[in-house]
């Protein structure tokens, strides 16, 4: 009779070296190397925190080793995109949908002939969040699994060995989360295309303030909260798009705004530099303006 825990041992082992050949070294600070992920040939995708210098940077596998160049980097989401001279990689397997209590592995490759793992399961999936860098992520995962030394840049993966995310220790102070492959492979496509990603502002302070029963009626819409408009920049894109101190802020694009994380994801790299509506209460009446978002920096 065949024994469980071996097979379930095995399985795991085969996962590990399924996922694990697209699971690279990255060479790139002056303490231990960290891992990265194949997105594709030539690509690699790993966290921005753990490439601190731009010349000799080393990619590694088994016997094999590349000098790599930064193609585009996002300190905000903790990613970064490195290129080989040459396409040798086997890109990730991706998988399609993650659960909380889903049995999952950590990989990392701190030396090219080191592969570490750890096993836990998914524990959360929130979001969104905002970053300490200054971003803002769509979802987060977070797992019960050991993010050992090296392993920032490397993948979270099924019992498939198909990736769910990529793991950092970049974004929360003291602790370890997984950006999810919809989020940071939708990320590395804008650093490969732009080189960076761009965010808007607005140039303003905001408080949350609950709206009061006849301004939510005005609005013909179910929205409780909107953002008091406190202070504006000077020659700001608010103040040049005839924002007033005391105006509540309700949508952005026709995104409603409840909180300032609501109002920081409102403003993504596509609003950069466009003329945006921006809807307000004013004296309790509904109110459009045209706003053209700047870029923060």
């Amino acid at each position: 009779m065949p024994n469980p825990f071996s097979q379930f041992s095995e399985g795991l082992t085969t996962a590990v070296e399924t996922a694990g050949v697209s699971v690279v070294t990255v060479d790139a600070r002056k303490r231990y190397p960290a891992s990265g992920i194949a997105y594709t040939e030539d690509l690699v995708l790993s966290a921005d925190h753990v490439v601190t210098r731009e010349d000799d940077i080393k990619v590694s596998l088994p016997g094999l080793s590349w000098n790599a160049s930064i193609v585009g980097r996002d300190p905000g989401s903790d990613l970064i995109v490195l290129q080989l001279p040459e396409k040798v990689l086997k890109p990730a397997k991706t998988a399609d949908s993650v659960k909380v209590g889903q049995l999952v592995m950590a990989l990392g490759r701190p030396r090219a002939q080191l592969m570490n793992a750890s096993w836990g399961i998914v524990s959360e999936i929130n979001g969104p969040a905002r970053t300490f860098r200054g971003g803002m992520l769509d979802e987060y995962i977070r797992s019960e699994t050991t993010p050992y030394p090296g392993f920032s840049g490397g993948p979270l993966i099924n019992t498939e060995g198909e990736v769910l995310g990529l793991n950092t220790s970049g974004l929360t102070r003291g602790s370890s989360l997984t950006i999810p492959v919809k989020v940071a492979w939708r990320i590395a496509e804008t650093l490969v295309t732009h080189g960076s990603v761009k965010r808007g502002y607005l140039g303003v302070r905001t408080q949350p303030v609950e709206i009061p029963e006849a301004a939510r009626q005005a609005l013909a819409r179910e929205q409780e909260h909107g953002l008091l408009v406190l202070w504006l920049e000077e020659s700001g894109p608010a103040a040049n798009g005839g924002l007033l101190v005391g105006d509540i802020l309700v949508a952005v694009s026709g995104q409603p705004v409840g909180d300032p994380d609501d109002l920081f994801a409102a403003l993504n790299n596509d609003t950069v530099g466009k003329l945006i509506p921006v809807d307000v209460l004013r004296g309790g009446r509904p109110e459009t303006v045209q706003v053209t978002v700047g870029e923060r920096k």
